[in-house]
């Protein structure tokens, strides 16, 4: 035998008939002085019972010299040719085997030995522990007799029997019920074969170690890994909530709740917690069982929760809090629960352990969120609760982020409308239909507009504009843009000049620090003028895409011009462009936002648009819906801003225009036709004032001006009187002095008119002013 072991053969007689060296050197005695003797005298006391029936444990045995010797024996039976047993073969350790003896009983892990019909040879103390019953219980039965989990049974006699099978060591983990510990483990258990000095198998040796702590909080940390990819994907505080519940149902707790402050779910400021109780809203809830109580506060609704319960504690101190079912608190907020549960139905018996934790985030509290464990075994514990308190932390930082994104969505959607057109102001060139959706993205509301301004002689301006980026800085650039186009178009500056200004001033707003207002690429703008008598649409663009056009009867088509670089580039020129429009010809100016995004190609959705506008019989209103139906993904990426115009002409019955010779005493005589003609309009009342504005304006160009010279009257919504001529000098308004001869002509036409104004045309200038119709002609309308 190999390290010194002592073999002994014994008959059935109990006499013994071999002896091995490492026996002499364990007692003492040589052969001559055992063999052929009675086994029992080398006993020092009696063999126990238990040794006995297993044929293996400790035995004291008696040295030569008289002092006592414990060893560990294990006995193998021997059989004749016919089966009859004939003896044993005695096994003993060395005086060494003492101390390895010891080590196997008082060893932490549970450790077992086997023989090769799977049935218990020896245990140890924590084997014995973990079983629940003293080694004496166990020693000789057959392992499945002694396990009442069946799973757990099947499988670790499969190991066992493998190892004796193949002779080769096993690993592996597993879960069971401690019998004795209450709750389900998770084992690490190793098996190994045990064998005879001449290579048999003699049993199999097996130890298991308790990982569950360990195994834990390699779940905790794979779920706080997990949490990390599923909490927050995206900026919505009450879908934040709902994958918190996701991530701690059911492996974490079996029923978790996630209630907020008021604050949190508007615009206020965080108050401070109250002393007394709590009221939360419930956003968020979720259960391993159906119908679970513990649910029975509806979505949304508030909770209150006592000034004591450990949720209202866990808000006050800042850290989780435990509580589990003995403990006064527990059984008072399970009464609280049940009293507020519906038609009475009282909470789960099974509840047994509760944690609330705080959901804090850069310094503030948001909420809590408890979670209960009913069939879960094992109460949350300090582990648990340091868990939690990380978890909430990360799922709380999502929900301020969430909290922080839906009020600054607020702010900026709140400060996009207040700058954009609230109502059109009535004009007769156009009919007029507009869609602005804000988009739902993480990028947050951007900075697209659209503007209808008019202009003098009839005239209306259009504008679609996008400032580049997303959030407050972008609106508020946005307003910015839309205040400095109205004030140019205001002056009646051409589409191309106008954008020119608007590209100084963008170019100017970079320069003096204020580039996170205008990104890098500044913003691009379309600007529009349409003339309802000569139905002429003149427009130009700084970036921007080029609208499209639907004329009567006809299909869509974009209008081929050159969309010039974006305003803040700089020294780049602006090219307008012009074309001549049917009467009901449809508009369409749009933000890039329609067509593009990162999963479509702008040809196919430009297309896209073309085929919705191309449908006819429709009015603007419905045809907006329809286009942005047609064209927009579910989710778009970006703000859209859409502009649908419908033109109308003003034909000769409500134009008329005379050319002026160059001579004082034709003054006269326009006056004459002018009012002639508006006796045919039935204008008969404005004929005074018109009379004077044609008088003034007509002897300054004659004046001031060069030929030719023309004179124009618009009934449009207003009377509008123009005179022009090839002088590009402006007249300017000034207050004359007693004693001048001439200076109050425009003085007089500013008095009598609602408002007045010169702009540059091709040819020379024109002076215009506008007087309000008579009440009669008014109240018609177009």
């Amino acid at each position: 035998m190999k390290h010194g072991a002592a073999v002994a053969v014994i008959d059935a007689l109990g006499t013994v008939t071999g002896w091995s060296e490492g026996a002499r050197r364990l007692t003492g005695r040589s052969a001559d002085d055992v063999v052929g003797r009675p086994a029992a005298g080398l006993l020092a006391g009696d063999v126990p019972d238990a040794t006995l029936a297993a044929r293996a444990g400790t035995v004291a045995l008696r040295h030569r010299d008289g002092h006592r010797i414990d060893v560990a024996l294990t006995a193998c039976p021997l059989t004749g040719a016919g089966g009859e047993p004939t003896g044993f073969v005695v096994t003993a350790c060395p005086p060494g085997g003492t101390l390895a003896a010891e080590a196997f009983e008082q060893a932490s892990m549970s450790m077992s030995v086997f023989d090769p019909q799977q049935r218990y040879l020896r245990l140890n103390d924590a084997a014995c522990k973990v079983m629940g019953v003293p080694e004496a219980a166990l020693t000789g039965r057959f392992f499945p007799d002694t396990v009442a989990e069946a799973e757990y049974n099947v499988g670790f006699l499969r190991h066992l029997r493998e190892v004796t099978e193949t002779g080769r060591p096993v690993r592996y983990e597993s879960f069971a019920d401690a019998p004795a510990l209450n709750r389900e483990h998770l084992w690490s258990i190793e098996m190994w074969p045990l064998r005879a000095g001449s290579g048999e198998l003699t049993g199999v040796a097996m130890a298991a170690f308790d990982s569950s702590e360990q195994y834990w909080a390699r779940r905790r940390l794979a779920l706080l890994n997990e949490a990390s990819t599923r909490i927050g994907t995206t900026l919505d505080v009450v879908r934040t909530a709902e994958e918190l519940v996701d991530v701690l149902v059911p492996r974490y707790a079996d029923f978790a709740g996630v209630d907020l402050l008021d604050w949190v779910l508007g615009a206020d400021e965080p108050p401070v917690i109250p002393e007394g109780g709590v009221v939360l809203h419930r956003i968020a809830h979720g259960s391993s069982h159906e119908g679970d109580p513990f649910a029975a506060v509806p979505l949304g609704e508030t909770d209150v929760y006592p000034p004591d319960s450990p949720p209202a504690r866990a808000l006050r101190d800042g850290h989780a809090v435990l509580s589990q079912a003995d403990e006064p608190e527990f059984v008072e907020w399970i009464a609280e629960r049940n009293a507020r549960s519906p038609q009475g139905r009282p909470y789960r018996q099974g509840a047994h352990s509760l944690i609330a934790v705080p959901l804090r985030a850069r310094g503030t509290t948001l909420g809590v969120a408890v979670c209960v464990r009913m069939a879960h075994p094992d109460a949350y514990g300090p582990d648990d609760a340091v868990f939690a308190e990380e978890l909430g932390s990360r799922a709380a930082v999502c929900i301020d982020n969430a909290h922080r994104f839906a009020r600054e969505r607020s702010t900026a959607l709140a400060l996009q409308h207040s700058l954009l057109p609230s109502g059109l102001p009535p004009q007769a060139a156009l009919e007029v239909a507009h869609r602005y959706l804000p988009c739902g993205s993480l990028a947050g509301i951007g900075g697209d507009w659209f503007d209808v301004i008019p202009l003098s002689g009839g005239r209306v301006g259009l504008v679609v504009g996008d400032v580049v980026g997303h959030g407050i800085q972008s609106s508020a650039t946005m307003g910015r843009l839309r205040t400095a186009v109205r004030t140019l178009a205001d002056v009646d500056l051409p589409p191309d000049e106008l954008l020119t200004h608007l590209d100084d001033l963008v170019t100017h707003l970079a320069a003096e620090g204020c580039r996170e207002e205008v990104a890098e690429l500044g913003a691009t703008c379309l600007y529009a003028v349409y003339d309802p008598v000569s139905r002429r649409l003149g427009l130009a663009a700084a970036g921007h895409p080029a609208p499209a056009v639907v004329l009567p009867g006809g299909t869509a088509r974009t209008v081929p011009m050159s969309a010039g670089p974006p305003l803040g580039v700089g020294g780049l020129p602006f090219e307008a462009t012009e074309l001549e429009l049917p009467e009901g010809s449809v508009v369409a100016l749009y933000t890039d936002g329609l067509v593009e995004d990162r999963d479509r190609d702008v040809d196919g959705a430009t297309e896209e648009l073309r085929r919705a506008l191309g449908v006819p019989a429709r009015s603007l209103e419905t045809l907006c819906d329809d286009v942005l139906k047609a064209v927009l993904p579910d989710q778009p990426a970006d703000d859209v801003a859409l502009l649908l115009v419908r033109t109308r002409a003003l034909g000769a019955d409500r134009v008329a225009t005379w050319d002026v010779p160059p001579d004082p005493a034709e003054v006269a005589v326009l006056r004459q036709v002018a009012v002639e003609q508006l006796a045919v309009w039935g204008l008969d009342e404005a004929a005074f004032i018109t009379e004077l504005v044609v008088s003034e304006l007509v002897t300054n160009a004659i004046r001031y001006g060069e030929p030719p010279i023309q004179l124009r009257l618009i009934r449009d919504r207003a009377l509008i009187c123009e005179v022009s001529d090839a002088s590009s000098t402006s007249p300017h308004l000034r207050r004359a002095h007693a004693y001048d001869e001439g200076g109050r002509g425009l003085l007089l036409v500013a008095q009598l008119t609602q408002r007045w104004g010169s702009r540059q045309t091709g040819r020379g200038k024109t002076i215009w002013a506008e007087q309000a119709l008579p009440g009669t002609f008014a109240s018609m309308g177009h």
